[in-house]
């Protein structure tokens, strides 16, 4: 079968003719498909039949985002599910479950996550998530670790990062999250009543130093498996259960890029209730809240981390056999320490320069969008600018994820 792109009525066609989705659409059945794709790559619809139903997604042969005159390979759906497997079996339940695959039509059918909702909404209205802080800081310590140095042979590395490698995806990433932004480019999209800030930080030589330094840590430092597009608009959750979706950017890269990216979409959220919540009491009490949950998934994380490193120190970085002398395990847990640090300092550098191309790039965050009021929406946006700048010119000198929260209070005058 030669590719075409699906719509509502060929997209039930399809299902119905797929072996693997007979016990969801058996003959004869009455089978509806719904679009509900928002995102900036590719086409989803929902297919159902009764009380069952699954997730057909698709990808385009262009961005979405950009039109049709902007090409981009359709490979990119192989990523995500190669991606999709690889973290179920890293962190069970943490994913959606895959039902077919078809390489020729360049899709994926999952599991509809009903009961769950994709997160950034949710914040914007005050949910509260009590379980995800240790939902997600298992993803990610678990991805994150199992996917590295610290657990492969290097044999093992070097062949995932090798199947992993999709260079058409990680341009566009390294066009639109540390470039064009801070130029002159046609795909960028900013709020007039920012552009004296946008023009200073384009204008900013030390901060613009500071930048291409990332990006030159995320073509080159591939660390381990990153989502690397992992935010709140790629997270559904409820009270109780949590899935990580839309991994079709992954590849091997710096750890603290997926980090940086989640904790700076809660700060942005964090800012965006400036405009939302109405009520000042109300507003501190979530704005505390969405912070201690920065806090909190930092900490978490590296907790587990941590301890999934010194009970399995099998990887090719540093063998066992090269502690073993009466103060190895010391120095190692110094090494870690040391490692972990780091980690800390990346994530607050990436996650900088994610909330500015979030103010200055193609791609907006619908947190601070959705802000009816044009002045309060812009002092969002001044206060997203500032703090995003001094995370990236700042993050070497953060020893802990306090330095990284105080910049935010600081700022934002909490």
């Amino acid at each position: 079968m030669s590719f075409y792109a699906l719509d509502t009525k060929t997209a039930v066609d399809y299902v119905m003719g797929r072996p693997a989705l007979g016990r969801f659409f058996p003959k004869g059945s009455s089978t509806t498909a719904r679009e509900i794709g928002d995102g900036n790559l590719n086409q989803v619809f929902i297919i159902r039949s009764g009380a069952a139903s699954v997730i057909l997604k698709q990808a385009l042969p262009y961005l979405r985002v950009a039109g049709d005159s902007w090409p981009l390979t359709q490979e990119r759906m192989r990523f995500e599910t190669q991606a999709l497997e690889l973290e179920a079996r890293l962190a069970p339940g943490l994913t959606p479950q895959i039902y077919d695959t078809d390489p020729e039509m360049e899709l994926v059918v999952m599991e509809n996550l009903e009961g769950l909702e994709v997160m950034r909404k949710p914040l914007v209205e005050r949910a509260r998530f009590p379980k995800f802080a240790g939902q997600i800081s298992d993803f990610l310590a678990r991805t994150l670790f199992f996917t590295s140095d610290l657990y492969l042979t290097g044999v093992e590395k070097k062949r995932l990062q090798a199947r992993y490698i999709d260079p058409d995806m990680t341009k566009i990433q390294e066009d639109f999250v540390f470039t064009n932004p801070f130029m002159e480019s046609p795909d960028n999209n900013w709020d007039p009543l920012i552009d004296a800030e946008v023009q200073a930080v384009r204008r900013n030589g030390a901060l613009k130093i500071a930048i291409a330094e990332m990006k030159e840590g995320y073509m080159t430092h591939g660390q381990s498996i990153i989502h690397s597009d992992l935010h709140t608009g790629s997270i559904m959750l409820n009270e109780d259960d949590m899935r990580v979706i839309d991994p079709e950017f992954c590849f091997c890269g710096p750890m603290g890029f997926d980090i940086g990216a989640l904790l700076e979409n809660i700060v942005l959220n964090c800012l965006s209730h400036f405009a939302h919540t109405a009520d000042p009491a109300q507003r501190a009490e979530y704005q505390n809240y969405l912070l201690d949950m920065v806090r909190d998934v930092w900490n978490l994380f590296a907790q587990k981390f941590d301890a999934l490193w010194a009970e399995n120190p099998k990887g090719d970085l540093m063998p066992v056999k090269y502690w073993d002398y009466p103060d190895g395990e010391r120095d190692f847990a110094l090494f870690r320490q040391r490692y972990i640090r780091r980690l800390l300092q990346d994530t607050a550098g990436y996650g900088g320069c994610k909330m500015l191309r979030r103010m200055m790039g193609i791609v907006n965050v619908w947190d601070i969008s959705s802000i009816a009021d044009p002045e309060k929406r812009a002092e969002c946006e001044r206060m997203a600018i500032h703090i995003g700048s001094r995370w990236v010119l700042e993050h070497k000198k953060y020893e802990a994820i306090g330095d990284y929260l105080s910049v935010v209070r600081e700022e934002a005058g909490l």
